[in-house]
């Protein structure tokens, strides 16, 4: 699926799915958090489910670990029931909730978590993967935001898990430790693990996805490679240093939106070229012009901007 009412028909090479959601609701008493939706995640991808908060991607994690039963529908983990104990042995999970004892040792939670499965990755290799070997004697409770974020993941991946669910992994993480974690994800694909992963970072979502599944209100609303998703949102980003004001702005034909950026602003057209004349023609002092394409964060704005709008005309 590309877009609810856009579908591709070019042919794609299918893999196996080893978790999906068919036709699921799930609903919190009279909350209805998830609206049939369908989804797959595909084997040996890495697959982003992105959406604004309270869209139903954490509900959705929940139903395929398992945690919760959906309201109807169903859901599947390597072809089975998401609880059956063959299934929990293959998948580790990287979650927001939750406590963490304090008092233990970073290498006694690793060989702690370590001892629920049959064939668990050697700890210094866990440790190496986190970015952890300086930290395994340290107490969990005496480390910084960004340290206990990286040793939530070494305990998702300490059991070597075909299926990884990674939620908001790099929350609280510097630059150079989030990009650490981006090869680690990487390179556990080459070995053919497959990712679901959930975060507000578009950009990680660009940078790492094979696949990525926008939800918003219940619904997964756009789906396909991150070029795709892109390609929904024609048009380009203009930033520019101009005397004219924002409401002016906001009434030159083919501007779609304008935001200030420090001394700048950001006007979003979806024809550059007759938007550019007309900026010229109105401000001769206009000054440090930039066109760029409309990218994920462009387009993830646009389809749940556009969702609301459909959602508050059908209600």
């Amino acid at each position: 699926m590309i877009a609810a009412a856009e579908r591709s028909e070019a042919p794609r090479k299918t893999r196996e799915a080893v978790a999906s959601l068919d036709s699921v609701n799930k609903n919190y008493g009279s909350v209805r958090a998830l609206r049939g939706v369908n989804f797959d995640v595909s084997a040996g991808q890495v697959v982003a489910l992105v959406g604004p908060n309270g869209a139903g991607k954490t509900t959705a994690v929940k139903l395929l670990l398992g945690l919760m039963p959906p309201t109807a529908g169903k859901v599947r983990v390597f072809g089975a029931d998401p609880t059956d104990p063959e299934n929990r042995i293959r998948t580790g999970a990287m979650l927001q909730v939750g406590r963490v004892p304090e008092t233990l040792r970073v290498r006694e939670h690793i060989d702690l978590f370590s001892a629920y499965y049959r064939k668990p990755m050697p700890a210094a290799e866990v440790l190496a993967a986190a970015g952890l070997e300086k930290l395994g004697e340290r107490k969990f409770g005496e480390l910084s935001g960004g340290q206990k974020q990286r040793v939530l993941f070494a305990l998702a991946i300490c059991g070597d898990p075909d299926l990884l669910f990674l939620d908001e992994p790099s929350v609280g993480l510097d630059v150079e430790a989030r990009r650490l974690l981006w090869d680690e994800i990487r390179q556990l694909v080459e070995r053919g693990k497959t990712v679901l992963l959930t975060t507000h970072y578009l950009q990680e979502a660009d940078a790492l996805a094979d696949r990525i599944a926008v939800i918003n209100q219940g619904e997964i609303i756009a789906e396909g490679t991150p070029a795709e998703i892109k390609a929904l949102t024609s048009g380009k980003k203009i930033r520019c240093i101009t005397s004219l004001s924002l409401s002016h702005l906001r009434q030159i034909p083919g501007v779609t939106e304008v935001q200030e950026d420090r001394e700048a602003v950001e006007i979003h057209a979806a024809e550059a070229e007759w938007v550019l004349r007309e900026l010229l023609a109105r401000d001769a002092a206009l000054s440090g012009l930039e066109v760029t394409s409309a990218g994920l964060e462009e387009a993830f704005l646009v389809l749940t901007q556009d969702n609301e709008r459909n959602g508050r005309q059908r209600n």
